[in-house]
């Protein structure tokens, strides 16, 4: 068996002394890097500190159990895309759904199968480095896009995506999930349009499953009905019709530059065109005039 990296770390939680000897006995034979919690509150502490690449969590311990200390382990920035992998006696359908709802990638009944389990660590922490891989890409092609989990929770945004929505994007999550409740699920959803109050918008585009709870969109601006009325209201061209919408929700040159596809510079040339139609010195006054009139 190839030798594991030597950054690899593992962190096993277990409210039973013989499961943790058994487990960290054999992991470390592998020459990976074992830590223990015995309890959930236990796992946060250490988790927080010591970042593993991947969680192996027994569901059924006192206080907290598994499936709430991944909940809290997955909430964690450093932990969002680390492979949790439960180990219970529970068999029933619904247990495994829980721990899946969870955010656990897998679920080993007891006992387990050390040579089972070395090779369901293997293929989730391989698949865990291809993600974070494609969202490194991703974060470079300088793209809005955003994925979301079955539960309709935002796993991952790009910056550019982070920088130009902001909480923007808590209402299209808000969105997404009403509509899984609608449809039931995510695999019938292609195209919609997300509105934020102040009738900010998003145009939204399906690109598909990019893991198994990992679904990938796309978003870009929508000016709805606004820049034609704009247009039309102060005798403005399609494209400073365009450039008032933003400036009215508080868009800088540059994020309207990145919206439309233009310079910075090519954006101010527009708003001196826009000031002296409406009459106006500054873009303050000119987004007071736009939302007047848009009402």
């Amino acid at each position: 068996m190839a030798e594991p990296p030597a950054s690899e770390t593992i962190l096993v939680v277990d409210d039973s002394p013989e499961s943790l000897g058994f487990l960290v006995e054999a992991l470390e034979s592998d020459g990976r890097t074992v830590l223990v919690a015995r309890s959930g509150t236990a796992a946060l502490k250490v988790a927080a500190l010591a970042q593993p690449d991947v969680v192996l969590l027994d569901a059924v311990m006192p206080e907290m159990d598994g499936f709430e200390t991944c909940r809290r382990l997955k909430a964690l920035p450093a932990l969002a895309h680390a492979p949790v992998i439960f180990m219970t006696g529970l068999t029933e359908t619904e247990h495994v759904v829980h721990a899946l709802e969870s955010g656990g990638v897998d679920y080993l009944t007891k006992p387990i199968n050390v040579d089972e389990l070395r090779a369901r660590i293997r293929v989730h922490l391989a698949n865990a480095r291809r993600g974070n891989s494609a969202r490194i890409a991703l974060d470079a092609t300088g793209r809005h896009l955003v994925a979301i989990s079955p539960a309709g929770e935002i796993l991952w945004a790009t910056p550019q995506a982070q920088q130009l929505f902001g909480a923007e994007l808590i209402f299209f999550r808000d969105h997404v999930r009403n509509w899984m409740n609608r449809k039931g699920g995510l695999d019938a959803l292609t195209n919609l349009t997300s509105e934020a109050p102040g009738g900010s918008r998003l145009k939204v585009r399906a690109l598909g499953a990019i893991g198994p709870a990992e679904y990938l969109f796309q978003l870009s601006p929508d000016a709805g009905d606004s820049t034609e009325k704009l247009r039309r209201g102060f005798g403005l061209t399609g494209r400073e019709a365009e450039v008032l919408v933003w400036i009215a929700r508080g868009k800088s040159n540059k994020d309207i530059g990145e919206i439309l596809g233009v310079s910075p510079r090519t954006v101010n040339k527009h708003l001196e065109q826009i000031f002296a139609k409406l009459g106006v010195e500054n873009r303050a006054s000119a987004a007071v005039a736009a939302v007047r009139s848009l009402g």
